[in-house]
């Protein structure tokens, strides 16, 4: 399964962010469900201002329950709940 061109700039973005120490976690309200979210934010500068882009939250509870892996022998698959978590 092919990484879209959007998501990989973004990965590159925030690897820049970590690498300067432009990174913050930021405690946010979920606009959707009004959850507390950890959104992972890069920061810039505008002028005298801080500016923080939001690139994504971390996983609530165990992250192994949250996400299902690449099944390596199906491009476009994905390996079945019982099979790809720890």
């Amino acid at each position: 399964m092919a990484i879209p061109d959007h998501a990989r700039t973004n990965f590159n973005t925030l690897l820049r962010a970590a690498g300067d120490g432009n990174l913050a976690l930021m405690e946010c309200q979920d606009t959707a469900t009004g959850d507390r979210r950890y959104v992972i934010c890069a920061v810039g500068r505008d002028g005298g201002d801080y500016v923080f882009t939001p690139f994504g939250h971390l996983a609530d509870g165990n992250p192994y329950d949250a996400y299902l892996p690449p099944d390596p022998d199906d491009p476009s698959g994905f390996l079945p709940r019982n099979g790809g978590g720890q």
